[in-house]
């Protein structure tokens, strides 16, 4: 009986290794989906996890920002006040893991966005866990400001760091993606957003 109960034991703990593993592997390798963000919840992006609004407060600027989703639409807008020699800036972010660990999007090309303008400028990134400096890899939102929504595709490829050294971005390591709006002088920004999702 004594040889048995070991016997037992061992084949226990063999199949709870197994299956941490096997639960491992399975959160590892998921498909990271498409659709990042439909707004269709007041507070969560498509991913589970919360939407979060960071201004240039954090180093020293007075630039405000309020939001509200309603009918699947972020409607964002607010009041750029640059800190001294420094460009203002109010920021959107959707998380791609709760943790901010890295998520693979190497499958995709890139990012696609529908977005209505209203005033000011806005840039889109994708922020990598490589990436330590904040200077992560962006390209301009640039589409007419008439009041419609407009879906902007941007190549991964075509996202550059501002003051950084340039670097490829590694599409394997994504971790977030953020829309800013932002200004070097005082000024208002508004704009609507209505999906914003990865592409093939």
């Amino acid at each position: 009986m004594k040889n048995g109960k070991i016997h037992l034991c061992a084949v226990g703990r063999y199949f709870s290794i197994v299956a941490i593993l096997t639960i491992s592997c399975m959160g590892y390798g998921a498909a990271l989906l498409p659709v990042i963000d439909d707004f269709n919840h007041a507070q969560t992006n498509n991913l589970g996890h919360a939407r979060q609004f960071m201004t240039d407060a954090v180093a020293g600027g007075g630039t405000t920002l309020e939001h509200t989703v309603e009918q699947g639409v972020v409607a964002v807008k607010g009041n750029i006040a640059p800190p001294r020699g420094q460009p203002g800036w109010a920021s959107m972010v959707l998380l791609l893991d709760a943790e901010n660990l890295p998520k693979d999007a190497s499958e995709y090309e890139g990012i696609s966005i529908r977005v209505k303008i209203h005033t000011g400028s806005l840039s889109i990134s994708a922020n990598s866990v490589e990436v330590t400096n904040f200077d992560y890899h962006a390209a301009p939102i640039v589409v007419p400001q008439d009041g419609k929504f407009h879906e902007l595709k941007i190549p991964f490829r075509s996202l550059k760091r501002a003051w950084s050294e340039q670097t490829q971005l590694n599409t394997k390591t994504i971790s977030s993606v953020s829309i800013v709006a932002f200004g070097m002088q005082q000024g208002v920004f508004g704009f609507d957003v209505d999906e914003v999702s990865f592409y093939k």
